[in-house]
């Protein structure tokens, strides 16, 4: 079985919660601009209502406030306001709020969140006194920064009521509730509110990202819902097809015994060019291997190999090198394995060299070889690589080296109580020293 660790990238979460964090107004306001804009929203509803007017002064001072934020003097912009706020006479609710709310946007734009988050809460807890989009639009931002402050139990409650007072909600606090539930480690709430996003999104029309297809399928990992986590990475890997999620899949599948799934996956984006790593190669020629497609999995190497994907090093040259054997391409396999050799550490490679050398009658090479096994070590039984450095060397009727080699072949045998193979040398021996005395004495007949 071939597996590929599912690695959610954590940035991935990160991009879908600024992704919601989207500007507070349409035109990057939270003064007076905004509060006109919540009015307007407000006279839009069926539900209306009646809230405190602002007075000239008011009016005016938010007009200066946001005259200050358009030229970017954020501190003379919070001097206009808090002088306002700091004035004797009596504000009504509504005053009061849209004051606050400017000045908690100023402390936003100087990145100051807790001084923004206190004045938004003072703008929402003028309750009904105020516009009934200003309250929307506020409780909407302090869900998102105290989100960004790590308060998640306030990021949840501002949202909640925010969706009870919202009209017809779209997705996008979903997909926001399932992020803090998940920074909440509360994975079973989190892919609830995914789900339901989702839902609503599909119901709409409207879209549904990589980054919350891509939130929904470690969410899934993380309760160990194997199912649903293959459904996922299907529709990412249809809609976002990326190399990552092709991986993932495939990894997916590999760890839940779908071998062939796997390998299908693999196969998929290999032909749709999106593997580039080494384990993406290795796996796909593994997974080929085991379905005993050898010529494809040696094909799959030696791509990952020319585009230097996969290292040239020993490990990845003997598995091209096994690939080509067991598709009968022994000429390809040789000049691979004489590569891999030369790189290893041990002399199982040599090993593997000699065998093919001696099937493909390279007798002299077979004997070179046997020899590097030999020499390098880290066999796992030395005798058998001492019959073939025999069998090769009788073969160029090279009869007393190869007798040397068979009594090696014996003398291993018996220090490893290697019956079968010390029979075998045993049996080598009895036969050369009858061939040797069958030569000297055609030898002798015909010097006669």
């Amino acid at each position: 079985m071939i597996r590929s660790a599912f690695k959610p990238v954590g940035l991935v979460f990160v991009a879908l919660v600024f992704a919601l964090l989207a500007p507070i107004s349409g035109d990057g306001n939270l003064g007076f601009a905004v509060a006109q804009a919540a009015e307007d929203q407000a006279e839009k509803k069926q539900k209306t209502r009646r809230v405190p007017s602002l007075s000239e002064p008011v009016y005016k001072k938010l007009g200066e406030g946001q005259e200050a934020i358009d030229a970017k003097d954020y501190t003379l912009a919070q001097e206009i306001i808090q002088g306002a706020l700091n004035r004797s006479r009596r504000y009504n609710e509504n005053e009061i709020a849209n004051l606050h709310n400017m000045l908690g946007y100023i402390y936003y734009l100087k990145d100051d969140y807790d001084g923004a988050i206190r004045e938004y809460k003072i703008v929402v807890n003028q309750g009904e006194k105020i516009p009934e989009g200003l309250e929307v639009t506020t409780l909407y931002t302090l869900a998102q920064l105290s989100y960004v402050q790590e308060n998640y139990n306030d990021a949840l409650y501002y949202m909640e009521v925010w969706i009870t007072k919202a009209t017809n909600p779209s997705s996008a606090p979903r997909f926001f509730l399932a992020t803090v539930y998940y920074q909440m480690k509360d994975f079973e709430k989190a892919v609830e509110q995914m789900e339901l996003g989702v839902q609503i999104a599909q119901e709409r029309g409207t879209t549904i990202t990589e980054q919350n297809w891509s939130l929904l399928t470690f969410l899934y990992f993380e309760k160990e819902d194997w199912p649903n986590v293959i459904r996922v990475l299907k529709i990412l890997v249809e809609e976002f097809p990326k190399r990552e999620h092709w991986v993932r899949l495939a990894g997916v599948y590999g760890q839940e015994g779908f071998e062939k799934e796997q390998l299908y996956t693999l196969e998929a984006a290999y032909t749709a060019d999106f593997l580039e790593k080494q384990t993406d190669f290795t796996n796909l020629a593994g997974l080929l291997m085991q379905e005993e497609v050898p010529y494809r999995a040696a094909k799959v190497l030696e791509d990952g190999l020319e585009r230097e994907a996969v290292t040239r090093d020993a490990k990845n040259l003997q598995s091209l090198g096994q690939a080509w054997q067991l598709a009968q391409e022994v000429d390809k396999a040789i000049p691979v394995f004489e590569e891999a050799a030369g790189m290893a550490d041990d002399g199982k490679i040599y090993e593997r060299l000699s065998y093919l050398y001696l099937e493909s009658d390279q007798y002299e090479k077979c004997v070179d070889s046997a020899t590097g096994a030999l020499d390098k070590g880290g066999l796992r039984k030395d005798q058998t690589v001492y019959i073939v450095k025999g069998m090769c060397l009788y073969n160029q009727n090279k009869l007393s080296p190869a007798r040397t080699a068979f009594v090696s072949c014996r003398r291993v045998s018996r220090q490893d109580k290697d019956t079968t193979n010390q029979r075998i040398c045993g049996q080598w021996i009895t036969f050369i020293d009858r061939e040797s005395a069958r030569q000297a004495q055609l030898a002798a007949s015909s010097g006669e």
